[in-house]
């Protein structure tokens, strides 16, 4: 199983990206990674690090050029042929990797993949589906920021998407879908999510309805739906949240020698709590509708998130969670 990285992309590339990398082949020696950016520093990084044994599972496509975090996606592609972006999406196209991971411009990342992959039979937009915690382990929110203006057919496919990721990726038997929106009633939220509710009742997912913004944290919902502007709102209220209680809980812990001891008493819990909601251990979120394999990293993704986002995009291709979406979407395509 190969896989593409864009060596390029985030904030702390090509260093976190090699690092991760090799991090990554020495957890499991059968791994086979390519790096696709500026072929002649990433060998030389590659060798750097003095791991013939490691270095011997990567291999390299020269990309010179880089989309910035601020580029438009779009145009930056057509004017940058031969991209970090886009060369490891023609890898996955050309059947040369099975999947591409990337930190870099998310919005490049998206356009790539659509253009050059298209989507799954019965799918008409795709979507990001990132982790979320939860007192009860994770839910899983879509659409975390690939679409901002959406259609009822589109939140639909991120159910049907979101329910084969949860199935098949998390283990769930049986995934509770809900619809944030701004009641838990069923008339509650705006046109786009009334007309949605009553697209989504009409499948076989197990639907329990809207779900206000409280309940994202606290309701025993495992898939929550939305479009990709609120999604992605929620996704970073949730960082600056967790970031925001840890520096309070720090503040508070050294504020006299009581507080103190019983934080050293704690500091085992406070570890494992934050772990919890630590992007880095989930790698990356799979961009889930187009037809290939790809896992989207958080722009300061370090060595770590990259590691796992390997993993991640191995479980991904391992379960065949696109075959699964395809045939909920549009029966007898998969076949």
């Amino acid at each position: 199983m190969k896989i593409a990285i864009d060596a390029m992309g985030g904030d702390h590339a090509p260093r976190a990206i090699v690092q991760g990398t090799l991090e990554a082949i020495e957890a499991r020696p059968d791994r086979e990674i390519v790096l696709v950016g500026r072929e002649d520093d990433l060998r030389e990084r590659v060798r750097k690090h003095d791991r013939p044994d490691l270095a011997r599972r990567i291999s390299f496509v020269h990309a010179p050029e880089v989309i910035g975090m601020s580029e438009e996606p779009l145009s930056a592609l057509r004017r940058k042929k031969h991209s970090s972006i886009g060369e490891s999406a023609n890898l996955v196209k050309r059947g040369e990797a099975v999947a591409m991971i990337s930190a870099g411009n998310t919005g490049a990342v998206v356009t790539a993949t659509r253009l050059k992959w298209r989507f799954l039979k019965g799918i008409e937009r795709p979507g990001i589906a990132t982790y979320l915690p939860t007192p009860w382990g994770v839910s899983v929110l879509i659409d975390a920021g690939a679409n901002i203006d959406c259609k009822p057919e589109h939140l639909l496919g991120f159910a049907i998407m979101g329910d084969a990721f949860a199935r098949l990726i998390q283990g769930k038997k049986n995934p509770k879908v809900g619809l944030l929106s701004i009641g838990s009633e069923r008339g509650k939220g705006d046109a786009l999510t009334r007309e949605t509710f009553g697209l989504i009742e009409k499948t076989k997912l197990n639907f329990v309805g809207n779900v206000e913004g409280r309940d994202v944290y606290g309701y025993k919902v495992d898939v929550i739906v939305t479009d990709g502007f609120v999604g992605n709102v929620v996704l970073k209220c949730t960082e600056g949240l967790v970031w925001a209680l840890m520096k309070m809980i720090k503040e508070e812990v050294t504020k006299n020698v009581w507080h103190k001891i019983g934080g050293l008493l704690l500091k085992g819990s406070f570890r494992r709590i934050a772990s919890r909601g630590d992007y880095t251990e989930y790698g990356g979120a799979p961009l889930l509708g187009v037809n290939g394999n790809c896992i989207i990293c958080h722009g300061s993704s370090n060595a770590k998130a990259i590691r796992n986002a390997v993993r991640v995009a191995e479980s991904f291709v391992n379960y065949r969670v696109n075959e699964s979406i395809v045939q909920v979407a549009a029966p007898g395509a998969a076949g």
